[in-house]
């Protein structure tokens, strides 16, 4: 069975300002589709942030690729 994983850019803006980035991120995920939500919602859970404001995914793609987290 194949391994997928999600590549992507992001962007997380927080209510009391600032925010970060990330570039070419990469995750694991079960099946071949993650939506932007749900990918928002797990960098959020996984990366513990607080008091997040909008957060914006792009340049989704999915890849064939070994899992990497045991």
């Amino acid at each position: 069975m194949a391994e997928h994983r999600v590549v992507f850019d992001f962007e997380v803006d927080f209510s009391n300002g600032g925010g970060i980035q990330g570039q070419e991120f990469r995750l694991d995920i079960e099946g071949t589709d993650i939506s932007d939500a749900e990918l928002a919602d797990y960098i959020v859970r996984d990366m513990r942030l607080l008091m997040v404001g909008a957060v914006r995914i792009v340049k989704k793609r999915v890849i064939e690729e070994a899992h990497k987290r045991v």
